[in-house]
C-alpha cells in the first residue's frame, strides 16, 4: 500500500511542484526547494555526529507545526522543551511560508526553522542519516504516511501532541481505515486536544494504552503583552473579526455599515486568514465604496499618527492579530460563518474579549465549553446584526461575557506541562 501512496504522491508532484514552487516569493523559492528535497543546513547543528545505526541519538528534537495556528500552539511547548533540555538542537518545520514567518520571529532563540521536506522515503533516510534525531513530535495531526514509517524504521519515536481529527477527517479517514491504520501504527503516543479525538483516534484502530487526553496547548499559548504602538491611535469601539474566509467579509462589513448608522465611531478590523486574500478584500471594499485604511499603509510618515475612528481597518500584516484582540470590544471568529469548520477562539478569551462565533465551529469543539458557560454566543448569519449592536450598547453585559471566556481560558491551562512528562518517557535529560 505504501508502495501505491508514493507513486500517487510522486505522480502529483510531477504536475504540482512548479505552480508550488512559483506562487512563493522570489526570496524564498531557492531555500523552499532545497528543503524540500532534504538539503538543510547541517552546520546549524553541533559537530560531530554521532555514529549511525539505528536509533535516534544526534541530540535533535524534530517539531512539526503545518501552518500558523499549529506553530502558535508549538511555541509553549518549544519554549519547555529548551529550558529542559538545554543540551539538545531544536528542528521546527513547517509546510506554509506563513508558519515560516511566525516560526522565525517568535521560536526560541537557536531553534532551526526549516519547511518539511517532500514525503519520499529517499530524501527521509537521506536527512534522518545526517541529523539522527532523537524523537518526531507532530502538533495537532498533520499525517504523512512516508514520514512515519521513515521514523519507525530507524527506530525513532513519533508522538503527536495537541492531537485533534476534525469530523471531516475522521469520516475521510475511515473510508482508507486500512491504510489508516498502519500509518497511525507507526506512533509511539497520542496526546489528544479532547475526549471526541480521543475517541476517534481509538476507533481508527489505536490501542487505548497509546491514547491520552492531554488538552489544549493553545491556552498555554500567551499572546504577544504588548499590544501595537498604532492602535493607540484608535478611537471609539472595535470590532475585530479575526481569521476571515470568502464571503465573511462582505457579510461582516456590510452588517457594520448598518450598526455604524447608531454609533458612527465604530471600528471594525478585518483580519484574513491567509495572505493571498488581502488583495481580494480590498477589491471587496473598493468596490462597495466602503471607507477604509490598510494597515500597511500605517507604516507610512504621513499616515502614522492619524487619529482613525468610525472606519474599516484592513488587517493585512501576517502576526498581530493575537495582540489586535487586546483593543478590541468584541471579536467575530472567522471560518465559522459559511461551513468551514470555525478558527480558535482562545486568543480573545485570554484577553478577557466577548466572542461571537457562527454555527460552524467544528474543528474547535472546545468551543461548546465556553457555550455552555456563557463564554461565547453563537449566532448565524441572520442573528449577527442584533447581537453585535446588542453587546456594542451593553458594556456590562460585554464585560461579563468577556471575563467568563478569561475565567475559562485560565482554568483549562497546563496542557504544555502534561505534555512535557510524556517526552520525558522518549528522551532524557
Amino acid at each position: 500500500m505504501y508502495f501505491f501512496y508514493s507513486l500517487i504522491y510522486i505522480i502529483a508532484l510531477f504536475f504540482l511542484l512548479p505552480f508550488h514552487y512559483l506562487k512563493r516569493p522570489k526570496n524564498l523559492r531557492k531555500r523552499w526547494l532545497r528543503e524540500k528535497f532534504g538539503f538543510f543546513n547541517l552546520e546549524t547543528f553541533t559537530p560531530p555526529y554521532p555514529p549511525l545505526g539505528k536509533g535516534g541519538n544526534g541530540g535533535v528534537v524534530w517539531v512539526h507545526a503545518v501552518s500558523i495556528g499549529e506553530v502558535m500552539a508549538a511555541l509553549p511547548l518549544i519554549k519547555s522543551l529548551r529550558e529542559t533540555y538545554t543540551s539538545r538542537r531544536i528542528i521546527l518545520s513547517t509546510v506554509t511560508d506563513t508558519g515560516q514567518k511566525v516560526a522565525r520571529e517568535r521560536a526560541s532563540g537557536g531553534t532551526t526553522i526549516v519547511y518539511l521536506p517532500l514525503d519520499i522515503t529517499l530524501i527521509l533516510n537521506k536527512i534522518l542519516k545526517g541529523i539522527r534525531p532523537e524523537i518526531l513530535i507532530i502538533i495537532e495531526t498533520e499525517l504523512w504516511p512516508n514520514l512515519f514509517k521513515a521514523f519507525k524504521d530507524n527506530s525513532i519515536p513519533i508522538i503527536v501532541l495537541n492531537g485533534r481529527i476534525s469530523e471531516k477527517s475522521f469520516k475521510g479517514y475511515k473510508k482508507i481505515s486500512f491504510f489508516m491504520k498502519r500509518v497511525l501504527s507507526c506512533v509511539d503516543f497520542f496526546g489528544m486536544q479532547g475526549k471526541i479525538d480521543s475517541e476517534r483516534i481509538r476507533n481508527l484502530g489505536i490501542n487505548s494504552s497509546r491514547v491520552e487526553n492531554l488538552g489544549n496547548f493553545k491556552f498555554d499559548t500567551k499572546p504577544p503583552s504588548q499590544i501595537p504602538e498604532w492602535t493607540k491611535n484608535i478611537k471609539g469601539q472595535v470590532i475585530t473579526a479575526g481569521s476571515t474566509h470568502e464571503g465573511e467579509e462582505e457579510l461582516i462589513a456590510s452588517i457594520y455599515v448598518e450598526i455604524k448608522k447608531d454609533i458612527p465611531n465604530l471600528n471594525l478590523i478585518i483580519a484574513p486568514r491567509h495572505p493571498e486574500r488581502f488583495k481580494p478584500v480590498e477589491d471587496m471594499l473598493r468596490l462597495n465604496r466602503l471607507n477604509f485604511i490598510k494597515r500597511s499603509d500605517l507604516l507610512q510618515s504621513k499616515t502614522k499618527d492619524s487619529i482613525i475612528s468610525g472606519t474599516i481597518i484592513l488587517l493585512d500584516t501576517i502576526g498581530e492579530l493575537s495582540a489586535i484582540y487586546g483593543i478590541s470590544d468584541i471579536a467575530i471568529i472567522g471560518k465559522s460563518f459559511k461551513g468551514y469548520g470555525g478558527q480558535n477562539p482562545l486568543e480573545p478569551a485570554y484577553w478577557g474579549k466577548p466572542i461571537l462565533c457562527g454555527p460552524h465551529m467544528e474543528n474547535f469543539p472546545v468551543i461548546n465549553d465556553f457555550y455552555k458557560a456563557g463564554a461565547a454566543i453563537e449566532v448565524d448569519e441572520e442573528g449577527v446584526y442584533q447581537k453585535l449592536k446588542e453587546i456594542l450598547l451593553a458594556p456590562e453585559k460585554a464585560t461579563q461575557i468577556g471575563s467568563k471566556a478569561q475565567e475559562l481560558y485560565r482554568k483549562n491551562t497546563g496542557a504544555v506541562e502534561r505534555a512535557m512528562e510524556v517526552i520525558a518517557r522518549y528522551i532524557h535529560k
